[in-house]
């Protein structure tokens, strides 16, 4: 493929011109209202309703991906022209959730963001972190590790009925709590946090407020200043529509110097003092510390350009509706649900009291994607912003054959 450097920017830029006219003139149908579906090959070929465990990318995400190679196999992108389009994507990211480019660094994998954050607080014999059992087990495998090896304590929050308020936090906290941390929107059954109290909480105790957001950015508009977020990292794959080992972390500003790097390199060198001496750089640039994965950095700039086309607010009233629809009806069959009603995101959990490998059989034969989890007996479903109600119709038709 004979391709100019301008048309790579453009399409790896998520320009406009990244997607084919032919596909933007297309008019959002009635069971299509976000006019996505085009965009999204996965659905010709299965019902797709398990976003939460890994999101297709749309056809402009996957664009970028092959551009970016046959440019490596034909003429190598230089290093410079790499790094100005991190800082692009940067700010990209940095709109999509209230913060400034300086407060957000390129990770791996979201679980860095929370080694980083723990590993700069020293914690000691005395100290506590807060976490609630809806977390990501990142979390617990960390902190039972500072368990054994510092002396901390692990307190951990239980649910109630799949949910987690902060008065529930409120009996956990106290003056030696050092951390509060949470995932915005469990992977486990959807439930979304009601983060301001939980921030406030953790800051009249003295503690900082950590989030994984993985399950929650691109699903609805978020911003870190409303929400109080100390620090807050997210991997890419899933409702952010991109790829594997990239996530961006957001730390505050004022908290910048406190989270130090743990681990050195020469790409956060911001100049040389001679001598062999660095200064490197004193934003959340700072973690940058070694080549990043850049394909997936340009595939992140076109999934935050095609996120800001679409809407993330249009996304989450269209998701959600759908999670709305889909837990009503599943109620309804007489199944027990493990998300909340009113919940606000697009995962639904159900739990399955029998009829086990009658649910996977019915749904592999009908080439249904969901998640299987507890060993079969949990399953989770995450329609997203291709999905329509249609789709969760025919869901609940299957559902019927092993209520």
């Amino acid at each position: 493929m004979d391709i100019n450097r301008r048309q790579f920017i453009e399409v790896a830029a998520g320009a406009a011109a990244l997607v084919p006219l032919e596909r933007q003139a297309v008019k959002s149908e009635p069971d299509d209202p976000l006019g996505v579906r085009q965009d999204f090959p996965v659905v010709r070929d299965s019902l797709y309703l398990n976003s939460a465990y890994i999101a297709p990318v749309p056809v402009p995400v996957a664009d970028a991906a092959r551009i970016f190679a046959d440019r490596k196999a034909s003429k190598p992108i230089p290093l410079d022209e790499m790094l100005k389009k991190t800082d692009e994507v940067r700010r990209q990211f940095a709109r999509l959730v209230g913060a400034d480019a300086d407060e957000i660094g390129f990770l791996f994998a979201t679980s860095e963001g929370e080694n980083i954050v723990a590993s700069a607080l020293d914690l000691k014999a005395g100290d506590n972190v807060v976490v609630d059992e809806l977390h990501y087990e990142t979390s617990f495998v960390l902190y039972r590790h500072l368990e054994e090896t510092r002396g901390i304590a692990l307190r951990i929050v239980n649910h109630r009925d799949g949910r987690v308020t902060a008065g529930d936090f409120a009996r956990a906290v106290d003056d030696r709590t050092r951390l509060v941390s949470v995932a915005w929107v469990s992977h486990q059954n959807g439930f979304r946090h009601d983060m301001r109290p939980l921030a406030d909480l953790a800051h009249a105790h003295g503690a900082l407020f950590y989030a994984d957001a993985v399950q929650a950015l691109g699903m609805f508009p978020a911003d870190v200043r409303a929400a109080g977020v100390d620090c807050m990292t997210s991997g890419t794959y899933k409702w952010l529509l991109g790829g594997f080992g990239v996530a961006p972390f957001f730390i505050r500003r004022d908290l910048v110097e406190k989270i130090r790097v743990d681990r050195l390199g020469a790409l956060h060198v911001e100049k040389a003092l001679g001598d062999h001496r660095y200064a490197i750089y004193r934003t959340a640039k700072k973690f940058e510390y070694a080549t990043l994965p850049f394909a997936e950095v340009y595939q992140l700039g076109a999934a935050l350009a095609y996120l800001d086309r679409v809407g993330v607010d249009r996304i989450e009233r269209h998701t959600v509706a759908l999670a709305r629809e889909l837990r009503d009806g599943l109620a309804g069959l007489g199944f027990k649900l493990f998300t909340p009603p009113d919940n606000d995101t697009s995962i639904v959990s159900v739990r399955l009291e029998r009829n086990q490998a009658r649910a996977r059989e019915v749904l592999d034969a009908a080439q249904v994607q969901v998640s299987f989890r507890e060993n079969g007996s949990l399953i989770r479903v995450s329609p997203a912003l291709f999905n329509t109600r249609g789709e969760i119709a025919r869901f609940l038709d299957l559902a019927k054959r092993f209520a």
